[in-house]
C-alpha cells in the first residue's frame, strides 16, 4: 500500500446520499479477486447508458454525459464529495478496489457506512468526515466553479475557500501515512514471528511440516 501524501486536487461532487456499494461496483463485477482492474466499472450503472458486463470494452460503450464523473473537467480528480451514508450495503471490499483503481484517494462525506469506511483504510483511501453545514458549504462552492481542495491528513485539515478540520482514529492516520496495511503491520513484527517459530519448533519439533 502506497504511503498517504499531501493532496490538492480537483473534486468531484457527486450529489447524491445513501450510495450503496453495487451502484459503486455492481455485483457482476464481483468474480475477480486481483484488486485492480474495477476502476472502468466505477459506478457502471450511472456512467453508461448499457447494461455492464465484465469483459465488456468500455471504450466502445456508450457513456452517460450527464454524470458527473465524465465530465472532462473532472479528469484526475482525486477527491470525491457526497452527502451522508455513503458505501452503504453489502460489505465487499470491491468498492475501495473500483474507487483507488479509478483514482479516488479521499473521500468527503458527511457519515459513512461502518464497514465500507474501515474498508477504506485497509486500501489506502481517506474517508473524511465533516458536519452536515460544512458539506452544504462545500458543495454550494462546486456550483459556481470546479473547486480544487487541498488534503493534508498529517495536520488533518480540509481547505478550499476555508479550512475545516477533521477527526481520525491515530492509528488509522498512522497506518496510511506510513503505508501500512495489515499485512504490512504484520510484517513490521517479522523478526518477533520468525524468533517465536523458531523457539515453537524447537521445543515441539514433531509439529513442523517438511
Amino acid at each position: 500500500m502506497d504511503k498517504f501524501k499531501h493532496i490538492v486536487s480537483k473534486v468531484i461532487p457527486l450529489d447524491r446520499s445513501n450510495v450503496d456499494t453495487d451502484a459503486i461496483i455492481p455485483k457482476q463485477f464481483l468474480k475477480s479477486i486481483k484488486r485492480t482492474g474495477f476502476g472502468p466499472n466505477l459506478f457502471d450503472e450511472w456512467r453508461y447508458l448499457d447494461h455492464g458486463e465484465p469483459g465488456m470494452d468500455n471504450s466502445k460503450r456508450s457513456i452517460n454525459p450527464d454524470f458527473v464523473l465524465n465530465k472532462p473537467q473532472f479528469k484526475d480528480s482525486k477527491i470525491l464529495l457526497v452527502r451522508e451514508n455513503f458505501g452503504c450495503g453489502s460489505s465487499r471490499e470491491h468498492a475501495p478496489w473500483a474507487l483507488l483503481d479509478f483514482g479516488i484517494k479521499v473521500i468527503i462525506a458527511e457519515s459513512f457506512a461502518d464497514i465500507f469506511y474501515n474498508n477504506c483504510f485497509k486500501n489506502g483511501i481517506l474517508p473524511i468526515t465533516l458536519q452536515k453545514d460544512e458539506i452544504e458549504e462545500l458543495f454550494s462552492e462546486t456550483e459556481t466553479k470546479t473547486l480544487e481542495i487541498e488534503v493534508n491528513l498529517e495536520k488533518q485539515f480540509v481547505k478550499s475557500l476555508k479550512s475545516y478540520s477533521f477527526e481520525i482514529d491515530e492509528f488509522k492516520k498512522s497506518s496510511l501515512l506510513n503505508g501500512l496495511d495489515e499485512i504490512g503491520l504484520t510484517l513490521e513484527n517479522k523478526g518477533v514471528i520468525a524468533n517465536f517459530e523458531k523457539s515453537y519448533f524447537s521445543n515441539y519439533p514433531w509439529l513442523k511440516q517438511e
